[in-house]
């Protein structure tokens, strides 16, 4: 499931390219024909992201939400547009003011794609907890929820309402890089440690929007071979069980928990 960092450079660019402008906008497959018809020749006042939600804001005071889930994808492309190939769900052509020349996106196999009214985005915003990479968001909501739950911090970081945007990626590798074992219980993680955390996870998912990868190991820690590769992320301990830990050769850990794969070093991150 695309983390965080991806639906806000999703935002950005949607709003590079179609804010300030009319919107066209359709559904080939049929599934979202009457949400569209609700937006389409609209113009598009504002594409945000929350957590692991993307909202296109229109004129009319409607909004489109969009959840990718796990197949979800835009496919972006210069107008014309061809054909309409598989099952598209939303297509949007346009030009904002900020466009150079006319664009349009393809949406396919998402989870959610609805038109919300005002008071419906402010029950779904509300249900999330801070985005590490929204300039308002209060760190001190998520670390109090934190230090009073007996769940693992790894599960806490992965719930949407604790901590909005955190994947399973971001969630193993900055748990990694501060030594703390995803199994320690919420209530164990003083304030400093969460102030830490949240500050590096501010840190990494901005490289994330910049960059389009995830990127998470330190320099000296890379030893000369390339931070990241097309495809699959290089990481400390992610889709690294078996591997010999990068910094002590430990034998990287994994298990399931709440139906996500988990990974840790058991020596750089002691129960």
């Amino acid at each position: 499931m695309p983390e965080g960092h991806t639906l806000h450079r999703l935002a950005k660019l949607h709003h590079r390219r179609f804010a300030g402008g009319v919107v066209r906008v359709s559904s080939p497959q049929g599934r979202f024909a009457d949400g569209a018809a609700l937006v389409d020749g609209g113009i598009l006042v504002k594409a945000e992201a929350w957590g692991k939600h993307l909202l296109h804001h229109y004129d009319s005071g409607l909004t489109v939400h969009v959840h990718l889930g796990l197949y979800g994808t835009f496919t972006e492309s210069p107008a014309p547009l061809s054909d309409p190939i598989g099952q598209v769900r939303m297509r949007m052509i346009g030009a904002g003011k900020a466009a150079r020349a006319w664009y349009g996106t393809d949406l396919r196999g998402p989870t959610a794609c609805e038109v919300l009214h005002g008071p419906e985005v402010d029950a779904l915003t509300a249900r999330l907890g801070p985005d590490p990479l929204r300039r308002t968001a209060d760190p001190g909501r998520a670390g109090q929820r934190i230090r009073r739950s007996n769940r693992s911090i790894a599960a806490l970081l992965m719930d949407q309402s604790v901590v909005a945007g955190v994947g399973n990626v971001y969630r193993a590798e900055v748990l990694f890089r501060h030594g703390i074992s995803p199994r320690r219980p919420g209530r164990e993680v003083t304030a400093t440690e969460w102030d830490a955390l949240w500050a590096d996870l501010v840190a990494l998912m901005k490289v994330g929007v910049r960059k389009g990868v995830i990127v998470v190991i330190r320099p000296e820690h890379d030893r000369g071979a390339p931070s990241y590769a097309v495809g699959k992320p290089r990481t400390y301990v992610y889709r690294r069980a078996g591997d010999p830990c990068r910094i002590c050769a430990t034998t990287v850990a994994h298990a399931v928990l709440e139906g996500r794969n988990l990974f840790w070093c058991p020596t750089c991150q002691p129960v």
